[in-house]
């Protein structure tokens, strides 16, 4: 019987992670081609993750996956309000959360930030434009720590100069790193498991 409901979870655990691999693939495909990724993967992805983790966990499981919702998905809103990440970004990230729960998600998160880091400096390496972003993200920084000790709000995104999809941005396709994150996530996971983490 300890058998069978091994090989069960196992088994469940792949079809998350095939779930969330399979949604973070299309959504890169969708932000390449369209620069954006859509509502209509994102938030059913969201609604089956929460029913999921609340169906095989009760409110535990609902509580687990909530509280993995925010945790991948508040940087990325950060990085929204402050930086001009994409709303499309942190709302893939927060709907995948409900998928893996806390312990996988902090694998995700690191991972996906790797990706992310290394995604804009082979981009702005091959443009020629390490110094501007670099210069862009130290100005992101202090304009987030002036805000947040002051009470201030920082201007919307889509009201700066240098924010993606303006003139002067870097476009970056986040939507790539989010996938290639989550695949490197899931084989740390496969490899070492999560307990290294705690």
């Amino acid at each position: 019987m300890d058998l069978l409901l091994g090989i069960t979870d196992e088994g469940m655990t792949v079809f998350r992670w095939g779930v969330v691999i399979g949604a973070s693939l299309v959504a890169s495909i969708g932000d390449i081609r369209e620069r954006r990724i859509p509502n209509a993967l994102t938030f059913p992805l969201l609604a089956v993750g929460l029913i999921w983790a609340t169906w095989s966990g009760g409110l535990f499981g609902l509580a687990e996956a909530t509280g993995a919702c925010l945790m991948l998905a508040v940087p990325y809103v950060f990085l929204f309000v402050f930086a001009g990440g994409g709303a499309g970004d942190a709302k893939l990230m927060g709907a995948i959360g409900p998928w893996l729960g806390l312990k996988h998600s902090v694998v995700v998160l690191l991972c996906v930030a790797t990706a992310g880091i290394v995604l804009a400096l082979v981009k702005a390496i091959a443009q020629r434009r390490l110094k501007f972003v670099l210069t862009s993200v130290l100005i992101s920084c202090y304009t987030f720590t002036v805000c947040v000790a002051g009470g201030r709000r920082p201007r919307p995104a889509g009201e700066r100069t240098d924010g993606p999809g303006q003139p002067g941005g870097s476009e970056v396709p986040y939507g790539v790193a989010i996938c290639a994150g989550v695949c490197a996530a899931a084989a740390v996971v496969w490899m070492w498991g999560v307990e290294w983490l705690w």
